[in-house]
């Protein structure tokens, strides 16, 4: 049988780190065999240094790695980075340098003008920009792909498809975050219970600013953002899993109900083409019922990995109004790098033996 590519997971103790682990557990196409985390975790067994937040059990294959500090080299080929965005930068940059596939789920190099900021079923063609990285970094294998925010996920999504057909000229978004979106412990209780927060940090400009480039114009060597605009409001509200997000959205062809609908449930991408492990069927369900999607019955829609749509109606400001959602530690982080490492080895960008071949890959820790 063919071995499988090794993963490090950087920030392995975290919320998004521990999905990444459930996530990876047999997985048919890599493995985990370095994990790497804070200070206070260094030297200690992983199931010692984790508190194990998810309701599957901690796997068996990790209990007994050692957590190690995340700094080049690491026993493994490809680097999954949950780093908080402090101090994800340089460390995923030193990465890079040092040989190492970057799959980032850091906000530190989304805006890089060299760095695809990735949807698969989106903007593959982003990926063309990983050859300019590579001069950068002088090196054969070592690179840098970030996915989007969580909340910005479940919107582009949305939105790719009625882009692409009609036009987006104008988007006003309203949000609805939950609280696993702050990490571990996250938000007092006594702040969030009985409550909503009408402010989330700097993620207002990430929906504003990562919106336009995903859905821009790609060449290899610089993404032309889309010029429609975007305007964005966001709010904590107590609910563990799931992010909720109400669009509208003008255009500037003017499509039909029926014709968004269309637009919206037919939607699939490269890694549906390819059939890749991790993607969903249906990258986009659309719902009919007049009060779906709701966080507790749709986040978990396609393993957590599908966007669910509803509420799909004319609307009497801008043209149409929708309401999307997605889970947010799923689609929204590990699950939405984990499809775009599934799509960079389908795609060459590491094969396993030129991974092995390239020169720091053989100073490496075997």
């Amino acid at each position: 049988m063919e071995s499988k590519i090794r993963v490090g997971i950087l920030g392995a103790t975290g919320m998004v780190g521990q999905r990444f682990v459930q996530l990876l557990e047999n997985h048919p196409q890599f493995e985990v065999t370095a994990l790497a985390a804070s200070d206070q975790s260094i030297g200690k067994q992983f199931e010692e240094a984790c508190s194990w937040r998810l309701v599957t059990p901690l796997p068996e294959a990790v209990r007994s790695l050692q957590v190690q500090a995340p700094q080049p080299p690491l026993d493994c080929d490809v680097i999954f980075s949950s780093l908080p965005s402090s101090i994800a930068g340089d460390i995923e940059t030193s990465f890079a340098v040092a040989g190492y596939p970057v799959i980032s789920n850091s906000s530190s190099h989304r805006m890089d003008s060299h760095v695809p900021l990735l949807i698969p079923e989106v903007n593959p063609e982003q990926l063309g920009m990983i050859g300019r990285q590579r001069q950068r970094f002088d090196c054969s294998g070592g690179f840098i792909v970030a996915n989007p925010n969580c909340v910005v996920i479940v919107m582009a999504m949305a939105l790719a498809p009625l882009h692409r057909q009609f036009t987006v000229k104008s988007i006003v978004a309203t949000t609805l975050q939950s609280i696993s979106g702050a990490g571990y412990p996250g938000v007092a209780s006594m702040d969030i219970t009985d409550n909503v927060l009408p402010f989330i940090a700097q993620e207002e400009e990430k929906i504003e600013n990562e919106t336009r480039k995903i859905l821009g114009q790609c060449n290899s060597e610089s993404v032309e953002y889309a010029q429609f605009g975007v305007s964005a409001q966001c709010h904590r509200v107590n609910v563990q899993d799931g992010h909720l997000v109400a669009l509208r959205v003008g255009f500037e062809q003017k499509p039909s109900i029926s014709e968004v609908k269309h637009s919206l449930a037919s939607f699939c991408g490269e890694p549906q083409r390819l059939g890749l492990f991790s993607a969903p069927k249906h990258p986009l369900i659309v719902r009919e019922e007049s009060d779906r999607p709701q966080p507790r019955l749709d986040r978990d829609a396609g393993k957590g990995m599908s966007i669910t749509v509803g509420r799909i109606q004319k609307d009497k400001v801008l043209d149409f109004r929708l309401v999307a959602l997605g889970h947010n530690t799923i689609r929204g982080a590990a699950g939405a790098a984990l499809l775009n490492a599934e799509l960079l080895l389908a795609r060459g960008y590491f094969d396993k033996q030129n991974v092995l071949d390239s020169p720091e890959a053989k100073r490496r820790p075997a």
